[in-house]
C-alpha cells in the first residue's frame, strides 16, 4: 500500500512552486526544470500533485487570495462599512494593500494566468475565474449591508470589481501607476453617489 502524501512537506513544495512561478512566469514552465530548481524530481512532484497543472492552479490560486483574505481580515476587525463614506475608506484601504510593492509584484503573473486561462480554460481558468468571483462576492456582501438588494449589490460590485482589476493591470503596460490611482479615486466618485440607500421612513 502506497504511502500517504506528507502534508507539510505538500505545503512547504507549494510554496517553492509557488517562488518559482513569480520569479520565472507562467509560459514555458516544464516540470523537470522546476524539480530541479526546487532540489527535487519530477516524479516527486507528480506524486504530490497528480498533475502540473493541478500543482500550479494550487500553487497560484493559494497566493492571489492573499490580498481577499487580507479584505476579509479587515471587514471582520473593524466591521462591515454602514454607510458611503466608510465604504470608500475600506475600498481606498484595499486599493493600498493592492499597489503595495509585495502584491504589485505579482501581478505580471494576473495576465499571464489570465492570458493562459484564454487558451486553456481546462487547465487555467479557474484560477483567475475563482479569484474574481471570490472579489465579486465580498463586495456583493457589503453592497448588500449597505441595504441594497441582491441585485442591485451583485451589479455595483461586479461594477466596481472588473472596473479595478483593469486599473491595476494597465499601469504593467504603461508604468503610470500615478494616473491608476488617480482613476480609481474618479471612479469612486462617480460610484459613490449610487451606493445611498434610502432608509425606511427617510
Amino acid at each position: 500500500m502506497p504511502r500517504p502524501a506528507d502534508p507539510a512537506k505538500r505545503r512547504e513544495l507549494l510554496e517553492r512552486v509557488r517562488g518559482y512561478v513569480l520569479r520565472n512566469g507562467l509560459p514555458g514552465l516544464s516540470l523537470r526544470p522546476l524539480a530541479q530548481a526546487l532540489g527535487t524530481s519530477d516524479r516527486m512532484l507528480l506524486y504530490y500533485f497528480g498533475t502540473k497543472e493541478r500543482m500550479l492552479a494550487e500553487a497560484l490560486a493559494g497566493y492571489e487570495r492573499r490580498p481577499l483574505l487580507r479584505a476579509r481580515e479587515l471587514l471582520e476587525s473593524a466591521g462591515s462599512p454602514t454607510d458611503p463614506p466608510a465604504l470608500r475608506r475600506f475600498l481606498e484601504e484595499v486599493w493600498r494593500q493592492f499597489t503595495a510593492p509585495d502584491v504589485r509584484a505579482t501581478l505580471p503573473l494576473y495576465l499571464e494566468i489570465m492570458s493562459a486561462g484564454l487558451r486553456h480554460p481546462d487547465r487555467y481558468g479557474s484560477v483567475m475565474r475563482d479569484v474574481v468571483t471570490g472579489w465579486t462576492a465580498l463586495l456583493t456582501s457589503v453592497f448588500e449591508d449597505l441595504g441594497m438588494t441582491a441585485d442591485r449589490a451583485r451589479t455595483q460590485a461586479t461594477l466596481l470589481a472588473d472596473a479595478s482589476f483593469g486599473l491595476l493591470l494597465v499601469p504593467l503596460a504603461d508604468g503610470h501607476w500615478d494616473r491608476a490611482e488617480e482613476a480609481f479615486h474618479a471612479l469612486l466618485d462617480s460610484l459613490e453617489p449610487g451606493w445611498h440607500v434610502p432608509r425606511a421612513g427617510g
